[in-house]
């Protein structure tokens, strides 16, 4: 586990994501995650894209649940526990969002429970574009390794898939060698 850095009145740990060899972006240089553990019992997930001049940002949708989000520009985070049994949460800058459990790689997929819906802002600049997810600290309970993604859609349809790590030839969020410890 990468060290808390102490800010202010939080913790913070900052990860970098690669981008898939196969799968190479035309603009964006860089896309970094990090997770602050806030006052208050509550975790900020943040997903910051530099080169973002392109990037497809999905509008507006209203802040609900929905699928597929994955189709276009999404963010990504994995939580496994002691077990085969693992959880995924998708994030999309539509503030749609999406959580599913599998009962072991890529089976048994169902839809997970959660005690409060994230919230998901986003901002974007000139080169920049974040988007953050504030959920409640619960929903790391049992977890102890957890795999960070980003679908990342440019204009032209060019799609990058990045992560913590890639251990295949093709793009694999759900494989849980890419994951990192995180308690």
């Amino acid at each position: 586990m990468k060290a808390l850095d102490k800010i202010g009145e939080y913790y913070v740990t900052h990860h970098t994501l690669v981008c898939h060899p196969t799968t190479p972006s035309r603009c964006v240089r860089g896309v970094e995650f990090s997770i602050s553990y806030l006052p208050g019992e509550r975790i900020l997930l943040r997903w910051k894209v530099a080169g973002a001049q392109g990037l497809v940002v999905p509008e507006f949708a209203g802040a609900s649940r929905a699928d597929n989000l994955w189709t276009t520009t999404c963010f990504e985070w994995f939580l496994i526990g002691d077990g085969t049994p693992y959880r995924e949460f998708n994030f999309s800058p539509s503030q749609r969002w999406s959580a599913y459990g599998f009962d072991r790689y890529r089976e048994g997929q169902h839809t997970a429970d959660v005690a409060e819906a994230p919230e998901i802002t986003t901002a974007r600049g000139d080169d920049i574009f974040t988007l953050n997810a504030n959920l409640p600290f619960s929903v790391l309970f049992g977890a102890r390794a957890g795999g960070v993604s980003a679908v990342i859609e440019e204009t032209g349809g060019v799609k990058s898939y990045w992560a913590l790590r890639h251990g295949g030839e093709r793009p694999d969020f759900h494989d849980a060698a890419s994951f990192i410890q995180i308690v």
